[in-house]
C-alpha cells in the first residue's frame, strides 16, 4: 500500500508544474508608491525611497505628451492612485490606474471631448501575442511581461500612489 501512496505522490508532484497559478505571493517592504518614467520607458515600484523593482514597460501607441483625450493613444501624466484589481483581465492580471481626476475630465470637457478611461497596469494580451511584440502598443495603458505583472500585481495594493512623468 505504501508503494502506490509514494507513486501517487510523484505523479502528482510531476503534475504541478503544467498547473502554475498566475497568483503569486509577496512578503517583501511594502510597496509604497509607483513611478512611471514615460521618456526612459521605465516603472519604478518603490518602498518610501528606495527602489524595490524596476520594469521595462510599453506604453500608448502615442506616448510623447500627456493623455488628454478619450482614443489619443498616450498614456496619463500626473499623481493618480491604483484603484482596482482585475483578475479576469484580457491582458493577464490588470491593476486601474485613477484616470481621471476631476482636473482631466475638466480639461477634455473645455475642449468638447472626452477624457477617456480605463487605464490600466496590465500584462500581455491574452487573445493576440502578436501585438505585444510591437514597441508602445496599448491604448494608453502601462504594459509589462506577464510573468512581471504576476509579481506587481502581488506586491502593490489599491490606494498605492502612482506618479507618471513625461
Amino acid at each position: 500500500m505504501k508503494r502506490r501512496v509514494f507513486g501517487f505522490g510523484i505523479l502528482a508532484a510531476l503534475a504541478l508544474p503544467g498547473c502554475a497559478s498566475k497568483f503569486r505571493t509577496y512578503r517583501g517592504p511594502e510597496v509604497t508608491g509607483i513611478v512611471v518614467n514615460k521618456t526612459a520607458s521605465k516603472m519604478y515600484l518603490l518602498h518610501h525611497t528606495e527602489v524595490l523593482k524596476s520594469y521595462d514597460i510599453d506604453l500608448g501607441f502615442a506616448p510623447a505628451g500627456p493623455k488628454q483625450f478619450e482614443g489619443d493613444g498616450k498614456t496619463p501624466e500626473g499623481t493618480y492612485f491604483i484603484n482596482r484589481r482585475n483578475p479576469n483581465s484580457a491582458f493577464h492580471l490588470s491593476l486601474g490606474i485613477s484616470y481621471p481626476n476631476e482636473q482631466d475630465v475638466a480639461f477634455a470637457k473645455a475642449q468638447g471631448k472626452r477624457a477617456g478611461g480605463d487605464i490600466f497596469i496590465h500584462g500581455q494580451p491574452n487573445d493576440n501575442k502578436k501585438l505585444s511584440k510591437q514597441k508602445n502598443w496599448t491604448a494608453g495603458c502601462i504594459a509589462v511581461k506577464d510573468r512581471e505583472m504576476e509579481d506587481i500585481y502581488a506586491m502593490v495594493r489599491e490606494g498605492t500612489v502612482i506618479s507618471i512623468y513625461a
